[in-house]
Parts: C-alpha cells; sequence; structure tokens
C-alpha cells in the first residue's frame, strides 16, 4: 500500500495510482477483453454459418466471421494470457451458440443445458476474476 499513492498525493502520477504507465495498461487489457468479447460474438456467427449456410453470399459471410472472431483472438491474446483467452472466447461462443440456437432456431430447450451454460459462464467470470487478481498483485510487488 505504501508505494501506491494517488495522484492527489503524489503530483505527476495517473489518477488511479502512482505509476503514469498504470492507466494505460489497464485501458489495454479492457481494450483486449473487449476484443475477445467481439471475437466471441463473430465465432456465434460462424458456427451458426457452418450449419446454416446454403449459398454462396452465406458462406462468405461465415468466412468472414471466422476470419474477424480469429483475427480478434490473436489480437487480444497479445496482451492477455493465451489460455484465459482462448477459455473465455471458447466458452462465451459456447454460451451464444446455445442461446442463438434455442432463440432462432427452435432447439429444444433444456432446463439441465441452460443450468450447465450458466455454470460455464460462472467458470469464466471466475478466470476472468483471478486475472484481475494475478495482474494486480503483479502491479503491487
Amino acid at each position: 500500500m505504501k508505494d501506491h499513492v494517488f495522484a492527489m498525493v503524489q503530483p505527476g502520477g495517473c489518477f488511479l495510482c502512482s505509476s503514469p504507465g498504470f492507466f494505460m495498461e489497464v485501458f489495454e487489457m479492457n481494450k483486449s477483453w473487449l476484443i475477445v468479447l467481439v471475437g466471441a460474438f463473430f465465432e456465434v456467427f460462424w458456427v451458426i454459418g457452418l450449419k446454416h449456410a446454403d449459398n454462396l453470399l452465406e458462406w462468405a459471410g461465415t468466412l468472414v466471421a471466422i476470419t474477424a472472431s480469429f483475427y480478434a483472438l490473436i489480437a487480444a491474446s497479445k496482451n492477455l494470457p493465451v489460455g484465459t483467452v482462448y477459455a473465455v472466447f471458447v466458452g462465451l461462443g459456447t454460451a451464444g451458440t446455445v442461446f442463438s440456437g434455442i432463440v432462432f432456431f427452435g432447439e429444444p430447450f433444456s432446463l439441465i443445458k441452460i443450468v450447465l451454460i450458466f455454470i460455464l459462464l460462472a467458470g469464466i467470470i471466475g478466470l476472468r476474476i483471478v486475472e484481475n487478481e494475478k495482474s494486480n498483485g503483479e502491479a503491487d510487488s
């Protein structure tokens, strides 16, 4: 705690802490998590496209979604741990695909399926929390 002096106390520090680079690190990390969310969003589209694409335009859209999702995955992995990024990416994509299948494509609703998806999402949130604690711990030392 003694190493972290708020900007109001120490001139030249960022608003959140004494290290001027801290704000940029947090911004880059949060931007990277947003990129993971965008990638998972596109993942849902390409998985649906693999099942439902019937013509050239739909297949082209599927290929664009594949490219966008993997580009986002690679971009986010440059600033975040690749294992955590991949787990969050796949977990959110899986949850989104299951929910879209139920809502838009008439796949059967199953309470156990929904419960398991929520357990998956809880695991993703847990990974995100652990990652935040780990990066905060590294900033403290």
